[in-house]
């Protein structure tokens, strides 16, 4: 057998974290582990990660960036 046992886990260095309920709703962006602020819109992640030498080229890249509790497209309450 030439598998590992254990499934491959990336470790994006940008997590998109869960909305959060507001005036509008936001989402929580950590990078790199760190909280560095919050996001309204995609762009708004885009324009994150770039101040911080990131370039996204692709928003469904597991090893780029990880969506919690929804997905790009989540940016209201359930």
């Amino acid at each position: 057998m030439t598998e590992i046992a254990s499934p491959y886990i990336s470790h994006p260095r940008v997590m998109v974290l869960g909305v959060q309920p507001g005036t509008p709703p936001f989402r929580i962006m950590e990078i790199d582990g760190r909280v560095v602020g919050s996001a309204h819109a995609v762009t708004e992640v885009l324009d994150t990660a770039a101040l911080y030498g990131i370039t996204i080229h692709d928003l469904d890249d597991p090893d780029m960036i990880r969506w919690v509790g929804g997905d790009r497209y989540t940016w209201r309450p359930r």
